[in-house]
């Protein structure tokens, strides 16, 4: 009777460990919607002014978001399982995502936006990284981490068109982004807590400092290097946090 008595114990003591770990896990929703300056952006017709006075219309509007990570309260970093995801103006369920992250209470959240080099050189992705997608030059100059596509009447390219894709994952000119951004209140994730945070990220900001863009002079960049760098190093400027739920 003992041995059965004993794994009956060890039984209910492994139900109760693995009910302590599903326990102590949770989510919380990134939620990113895009403006232009202050002024929702809208795909089409809208007609916009960069920080250079010239007029401009957006077609497209897309980045990756990727290795999220929580900063705890004492500041020390939680980096959680990799994940890639293609926010997409155009389709709006792409704007929104949960990501699960264990119990506990954050201060801040970090990202990179663009992928990794290790995915660049891996071989055929699949999900958001599926090269079907339009996001993906070549094995050589990898992922196109952000793209922006639309048009002025200062743009000297064919049919006054605006084409900005950026990317470049390796050397001086690594295009890859990271961002950190402190919450206004913590988030407190929970089995029956997800919290929302909600991102506003500014168009506009890709052609503001440190590197002012006008259009009549660069109005297409299609490969990696100095130019495409020095945009990604505009929009690390674009992101804020304007609003936590607690849901």
């Amino acid at each position: 009777m003992k041995p059965c008595y004993f794994l009956f114990t060890l039984l209910i003591f492994c139900m109760a460990c693995k009910k302590d770990l599903i326990r102590k896990d949770g989510n919380f929703r990134l939620r990113f919607e895009h403006t232009v300056g202050t002024v929702p952006l809208a795909l089409g017709a809208t007609v916009y002014q960069n920080p250079s006075a010239e007029a401009y219309t957006v077609s497209a509007f897309k980045y990756y978001i990727s290795n999220i990570y929580l900063v705890k309260m004492d500041n020390s970093i939680l980096r959680l399982p990799a994940s890639y995801h293609l926010v997409d103006e155009s389709k709006p369920d792409t704007k929104s995502f949960l990501v699960p992250a264990p119990q506990g209470e954050y201060r801040a959240i970090g990202f990179k936006l663009g992928v990794d080099s290790i995915r660049n050189v891996s071989g055929a992705q699949t999900d958001a990284l599926d090269p079907a997608l339009g996001m993906f030059w070549s094995w050589n100059s990898g992922y196109i981490m952000a793209k922006m596509e639309g048009a002025s009447p200062l743009s000297t390219a064919p049919n006054n068109i605006l084409n900005f894709h950026i990317g470049g994952f390796k050397g001086q000119y690594n295009a890859v982004q990271d961002f950190r951004l402190q919450t206004p209140i913590s988030i407190n994730v929970a089995p029956d807590r997800a919290p929302e945070v909600t991102f506003s990220a500014d168009l506009n900001a890709w052609f503001r400092q440190p590197h002012p863009v006008s259009f009549a002079t660069s109005a297409t960049i299609h490969t990696p290097g100095e130019a495409a760098f020095k945009i990604s190093e505009n929009y690390k400027n674009m992101f804020r946090i304007t609003n936590v739920t607690d849901l």
